[in-house]
């Protein structure tokens, strides 16, 4: 199983991005995916996760601001709105295995640089 993630850039404050993820070799779990950061200096955070039934959480610095969606089985986007320069970080996908939860699959991470 692969996860690509694509779509990050360079973009000025108040700007907007949106990030893909997409699987090979699997679908999205339904059980658990979602969307980490890691800035420089600190430690991979959640920013945004898909749950069961649908149900999304967003880390409190980015809600209503940040946007997750699974477009299909075997792609998933993160809508970024209103960007900070505090939201620059690589940006990883990931989600649980369909056959083992306990496993995790990682994508390779995008670059998001937000400008002042």
């Amino acid at each position: 199983v692969q996860l690509q993630a694509s779509g990050g850039g360079l973009v000025q404050a108040g700007g907007f991005l949106r990030l893909s993820c997409a699987v090979s070799g699997s679908t999205f779990s339904t059980y658990f995916t979602g969307w980490y950061r890691q800035a420089p200096g600190k430690q991979r955070e959640l920013v945004a996760a898909l749950n069961s039934g649908g149900i999304t959480n967003y880390a409190d610095s980015v809600k209503g601001r940040f946007t997750i969606s699974r477009d299909n089985g075997f792609m998933v986007s993160l809508l970024m709105n209103s960007l900070k320069p505090e939201d620059t970080a690589v940006y990883y996908c990931n989600t649980k295995s369909i056959w083992d939860r306990r496993i995790d699959y990682w994508g390779q991470g995008t670059l998001v640089t937000v400008s002042s």
